[in-house]
């Protein structure tokens, strides 16, 4: 038997490699075609957009070490440490920790992490029971590194411990809507919080993070406004591209626009631990386990791995 992990986003790949480097047998499983989860990176047009996480930071001494590595490694650059921030009141700027970037797209950093390991891709997995078993199938452990409420659809009743450990996750949905444009037109800005605005929550300049200048932006919607899309979020890409006009103060209409519906983008109640591991050998991972960042889904995904490590051997 090996320990099976559900989920191939960020803090999945990160606990299946922790437990993988002490010895474990692991098999990770993903509902998704690619690994990556919210580092998404979809192919437009024939170049590839940032369509989940829009950078991430490294304060953490561990996570540091492996972004070095990836710098080294040509996978990762320094972007910026200063963003817009724009409101009713005007514009101003904001200065903070340094905003990483991927010029290949942040899911090759999955892609990274994966490198090695045992990963069945398109693989829904249907249920979970004590023993624990997957499916029917027994394993020496099981770990589910994904929103609590999709937790909840797979764990059974009797697995309570863990049941109440994701009961209490409070997730916001976002639309992604990637925007092309015939030139760059727009002030130099990076990316841009957006506050007070009906529609609009974030706006990123992909080809400044990317590092290859293409004219194309990407803007994150409020949770209010994605509610009235989710049957149908391909509706909605008129009315973003108008508030990105409206709020950049553009000219040029967007020459093509694609929308990608995340359900479950930002968790709203941190957890109180990095993450959640019982007596029945089922461990919860991820970003829901403190400040939603990529740096705490693999801090959560690598201080399980080692737990669980510890406890099975």
């Amino acid at each position: 038997m090996s320990v099976v992990v559900v989920g191939a986003g960020i803090a999945g790949l990160a606990c299946a490699r922790a437990l993988t480097e002490a010895g474990v047998a692991v098999r990770v499983v993903e509902r998704g075609k690619v690994c990556g989860g919210r580092l998404a990176t979809k192919r437009y047009n024939n170049r590839r957009t940032d369509i989940g996480a829009a950078y991430f930071t490294a304060q953490d001494e561990a996570f540091t070490s492996l972004v070095t590595k990836w710098q080294s490694q040509g996978l990762v650059r320094e972007w910026t440490d200063t963003l817009t921030v724009l409101d009713p009141d005007g514009t101003h700027r904001t200065t903070g920790p340094m905003r990483w970037a991927a010029p290949n797209g942040l899911r090759s950093l999955a892609e990274n992490l994966a490198e090695g390991l045992d990963i069945t891709t398109g693989h829904t997995v249907e249920w979970i029971e004590p023993g624990p078993r997957v499916d029917g199938v027994n394993a020496t452990a099981v770990v589910l590194a994904m929103p609590g409420p999709q937790a909840l659809r797979v764990l059974h009743p009797s697995l309570t411990s863990a049941r109440t450990a994701v009961e209490a996750q409070h997730w916001l949905p976002t639309l992604a809507v990637t925007l092309t444009y015939p030139a760059r037109t727009w002030p130099d800005f990076n990316g841009a919080f957006v506050n007070d605005h009906p529609i609009l929550q974030t706006v990123f300049d992909d080809g400044a993070r990317r590092g290859d200048n293409a004219p194309v932006l990407v803007a994150h919607t409020t949770p209010s406004f994605t509610e009235h899309y989710v049957a149908d979020p391909s509706v909605a890409d008129h009315e973003v591209e108008a508030a990105v006009r409206q709020v950049l103060d553009l000219t040029d209409k967007a020459t093509s626009t694609h929308v990608h519906r995340w359900t479950y983008a930002s968790p709203t109640k941190p957890g109180t631990s990095p993450f959640h591991l019982d007596d029945q050998h089922i461990g919860i991972a991820g970003d829901a386990w403190g400040y939603p960042r990529t740096e705490t889904a693999w801090l959560s995904g690598t201080a399980l791995g080692n737990a669980l490590a510890a406890q099975l051997t």
